[in-house]
Order: C-alpha cells, then structure tokens, then sequence
C-alpha cells in the first residue's frame, strides 16, 4: 500500500489558524513551500499539544551541555506570522501525530497521519483506480525559530475561543450558558 508523503523540509509558512466562529471553530495545521500548500484538519488539543510539546523541545535543547544550535528563548520578531489562513483545501483530518528532532539538519520533525478508517477494508472506494488502498501523511521540518514562532503563534490561537464562565469554569457560548455552582 503505497503512502502519499507531503513533505516539507524547508517550508515558507507553517502555521495553525482556525475557520468559524469560536465554539465551532476547525483547527487547520497549513503548510507552505511555493505554490505548494497543505491543509490538515486537527483538534484544538491536538494543537494545543503539538505547541506545548515543540516548546518543551526546544527548551530542553538550550539546556544541553555544550549545544551546538542557536536556539531562540522567545519568537523571533521577523518570524512573526498573525496572517490568516490562505485558501483551505483539507488534505485529511489529523490522527496520530509524532514529533521529534534532527541534529543533522536542527529542525524539528512534525508527522501527521490521517485518522484511520476502520471501514476502509469493506469500502471500494478506499481504492484507487489500480485497486491499491493509498494512504498518506504530512512530514514537516521546521528550523528552531520558525518552530518556536508555530508554538507561540499556535498558543494564541488556543487562547483565543470562547470565555470561561467565572462560576462553572466550561466555555460559554454566544447564545448564553447556563451552570450550575457546585454545592459546598
């Protein structure tokens, strides 16, 4: 079973942004190089992590004896990207996701795989024309500023849903929200 590889080793752009209203926002994990763009779909914890994660990387690497890379404590200011998405076509929705590190070329390593189909096996349309079941993933490389600007960035994005109910601590919604104190 061949696998589509989107590979982006150097990208453009990568960034998390979001589509609709909070509450009911998608959460998008895009990738640019040139023309090339791909969006993912993912969840607002996947993300959430993903950001949490490439930090703790990040700064575990500055503590390492005698490192070799340049690795910024902060975002740096031209790697700032506030900028929408651009055009959003869903490659797939997110599933298992692994991060790592690479020396050789100090980036970090983000996979994404698309959550798996448990129906695909009795589905003929998860076939293609030469009846090979083609499944595809995201690979991303991102040198140490542009990942620590993603995890900033994408930390925001989190932040930026609905506001917590003081009382109840749950997202309120825009039509109104009602809780309950817990009895003392």
């Amino acid at each position: 079973m061949p696998t589509r590889v989107h590979e982006f080793a150097w990208p453009d752009r990568v960034v998390v942004g979001t589509i609709g209203l909070p509450g009911s926002r998608t959460f998008y994990l895009q990738v640019r190089a040139g023309k090339q763009i791909v969006s993912i779909a993912m969840e607002k914890q996947q993300s959430a992590q993903l950001a949490e994660k490439i930090d703790e990387i990040l700064d575990q690497l500055i503590t390492v004896q005698g490192n070799p890379f340049s690795v910024p404590t902060g975002t740096p200011i031209e790697l700032v990207d506030n900028d929408p998405l651009e055009a959003v076509e869903e490659q797939f929705r997110a599933g298992a996701m692994s991060l790592g590190w690479d020396p050789t070329t100090a980036q970090v390593v983000v996979e994404a795989y698309p959550i798996a189909d448990l129906d695909a096996e009795d589905n003929d349309e998860a076939f293609d024309e030469d009846g090979a079941n083609e499944s595809e993933m995201l690979l991303v490389r991102m040198p140490v500023g542009t990942a620590r600007a993603f995890a900033k960035r994408t930390r925001e994005i989190v932040g930026a849903g609905r506001p917590t109910c003081p009382l109840c601590g749950y997202p309120m919604d825009a039509e109104g929200h009602s809780c309950t104190l817990p009895e003392a």
